[in-house]
């Protein structure tokens, strides 16, 4: 910015908002044109709860600018965030939202989220209270103190889990602070939460900003394309090998690669293999879309990655439950990494290929020219899917408990082609990723950080972004205990979504991996096991229908099935419950800790015990860790 012009007084926290309101995005279908241009408004408002620390100056603003920039109501800190976070992975990181919140337990409140974002590379502003830049009311309701550092507050625990994070203790501060928070979150390299503590005073006092500041500004996400040298010598590995695999990631989703992958995959005869973030780039009927890869993986694919003297990473961190804590990939095998950025693209002692999936896998599709790979196993494939039909088919009875498996087979089979399963935590996040078949684009999983508690908030930020899906929330007792109360503010604002509330009383997929994968003994999971007086039993219709969902519990597949397709004809949330078994979990593939055709995964087993059991448990730990790839 120049200093020719004029100013224009305003409070830090209205140039904060006005700012904001004026920062625009190319649109798909564009509500707004600027010129010739279609745009749609980057930040879609902010979800705020008021308090100490963000009434006076935030609220006071967002209540001036409400009419260009709207302002949302939600019911906890964590969960706005949560929200806010699905509504950005919606939109394959195009447009996102912001949040604020008041100064201490506000503001902490927001921290697990911002860790969410930051580990699935998703655009979040959070615009935390903090405490009086001039110190005078030291220390003030909510300060939390630090007695060798006066500079510290409770924001300072955003450090770690933001991406940038910035501390706004002079109005002109948000002259820089905005624009390098909105520069990172449409970089798609450094993608992910933006923390500014805005000094409650410091919201509340006026300067003369240059008018030009709040001139209207598109963001544009680069798509950088890959260094020529890393291509030719990624190009040489493919063209050497004869049975290579891709491990699709979200980066394929973020980057919009979906027909770029599929056509590359066709072209080169390279089976797919999805994780949790990058399931649904292809839809499930493509014929190179060999399932999941992994801890809880397809046969399909798992026997691919096996065998595969190549493995082609595009858009993965190549996460433990993608690698099988890295024992699935045969010894000889070599691994390239098709990412965004360098620190990802570097893991496992990979060849690098640095640059946006899209550009990047048409750039190397063309340096392949007519290469193909022997041709994969499709009848290892066709075995796949028809187990998956097996494991979600219709239960002969009704009145038993179903499992997670015939739970999503019900499910898929009242909903079409544009339903959104979508889920965080529990079984059900490995069982429908070995078991769901969407169409593309019908899937959204948070397995980064794997957080209960993000679903229904989830579900609704997601209902948000595509409004165009019928999005099915599969959530846990457990999960839906934890974190449920925007079902209240989906209600006020009618945002239709189903929630499919799968009761095995407790918190079943820990205790199967204490049992099973750890050789532990039943122990404070599942509330049988757990030291209570009495057993709950809890309403879980009565407590949804209370907030003003419209909310029902079923007994058997055929009944669930009829209350999905119900659902679509509301305009506000539904909630199913269903009972599904305390601790067997037959059918779904998902038996052992590594089921009958994932893989291992490494969580710590004791090395002592008195039992028996556990001992054995720990040798056969040993044989696993010893097939891991150490090289980094």
């Amino acid at each position: 910015m120049g200093k020719s012009g004029g100013t224009i007084r305003l409070t830090a926290a209205q140039a904060m908002v006005k700012w904001l309101s004026v920062q625009m995005t190319p649109a798909a279908s564009g509500s707004e044109a600027v010129g010739e241009q279609k745009l749609d408004r980057y930040i879609d408002g902010m979800w705020a709860i008021f308090g100490h620390g963000n009434v006076a100056g935030m609220g006071e603003a967002l209540h001036a600018y409400r009419d260009v920039f709207p302002t949302w109501r939600g019911q906890n800190e964590q969960t706005m965030a949560h929200a806010a976070i699905a509504y950005a992975k919606a939109k394959k990181r195009t447009r996102a939202m912001a949040v604020t919140s008041s100064i201490g337990p506000g503001s902490t409140n927001v921290v697990t989220a911002a860790a969410l974002a930051h580990v699935n590379r998703l655009p979040l502003l959070v615009v935390a209270g903090d405490v009086f830049a001039t110190r005078r009311p030291d220390p003030v309701l909510q300060q939390v103190e630090d007695f060798d550092d006066g500079t510290m507050s409770a924001n300072d625990c955003f450090r770690p889990v933001a991406r940038y994070y910035d501390r706004i203790s002079r109005p002109e501060h948000i002259l820089y602070a905005l624009p390098r928070a909105l520069r990172m979150m449409t970089d798609p390299a450094n993608c992910g939460p933006a923390v500014l503590a805005f000094c409650q005073d410091v919201q509340c006092e006026a300067y003369d900003y240059p008018e030009e500041f709040f001139v209207p500004r598109v963001w544009h996400i680069r798509r950088p394309r890959p260094d020529l040298d890393e291509l030719a010598r990624v190009a040489d590995m493919v063209r050497g090998a004869k049975r290579p695999v891709i491990i699709s990631g979200g980066g394929t989703i973020y980057s919009q690669a979906e027909d770029t992958l599929a056509k590359f995959a066709t072209r080169h005869r390279i089976p797919v293999a999805e994780t949790q973030a990058g399931k649904s780039g292809l839809p499930q009927a493509h014929p190179m879309n060999f399932g999941a890869s992994g801890v809880d993986g397809s046969a399909a694919a798992n026997t691919a990655s096996q065998n595969a003297d190549l493995v082609i990473g595009v858009g993965t961190r190549f996460q433990d439950f993608t690698t099988g804590s890295r024992t699935l990939f045969g010894e000889g095998a070599r691994l390239v990494s098709i990412n965004i950025h360098g620190y990802d693209a570097a893991k496992h002692g990979a060849e690098s290929l640095v640059g946006d999936a899209k550009v990047t896998l048409e750039a190397l599709g063309e340096a392949l020219g007519d290469y193909r790979a022997e041709a994969p196993d499709e009848a290892a494939r066709e075995d796949w899917l028809r187990a998956v039909d097996t494991y979600c088919a219709r239960p002969e009875d009704q009145a038993a408990k179903p499992t997670d498996g015939q739970v999503i087979g019900a499910v898929q089979r009242a909903t079409g082609p544009d339903a959104v399963a979508m889920c965080a935590a529990g079984t059900m996040p490995g069982a429908l990723k070995l078991l769901w078949k969407p169409s593309r684009g019908g899937y959204h999983m948070e397995y980064g950080y794997s957080c209960m508690g993000y679903e229904v908030a989830g579900a609704m930020g997601l209902k948000l972004g595509a409004p165009e899906r019928d999005v099915i929330c599969f959530v846990g007792d457990g999960s839906y205990m934890l974190a449920n109360s925007e079902l209240a503010t989906a209600v006020m604002r009618r945002i239709p979504f189903t929630v499919v509330l799968t009761d095995n009383r407790g918190y079943g997929c820990i205790n199967r991996l204490q049992t099973m994968g750890c050789g532990g003994e039943p122990f404070n999971n599942m509330y049988v096991d757990c030291n209570v007086e009495v057993q709950p039993e809890i309403d879980y219709v009565m407590h949804a229908a209370a907030m003003g969902a419209h909310a029902v519990k079923v007994a058997g597949t055929d009944a669930l099935e009829a209350e999905v397709a119900a659902a679509r004809s509301r305009n506000i949330p539904t909630v199913i419950v269903i009972e599904t078994p305390a601790k067997d979990f037959p059918g779904t593939g998902l038996e052992t800790s590594a089921g009958d055709h994932g893989f291992f995964w490494d969580v710590a087993v004791p090395e002592v015990s008195e039992r028996q059991k556990q001992r054995d448990r720990f040798q056969e730990y040993l044989g696993q860790i010893a097939n891991a790839r150490l090289v980094n």
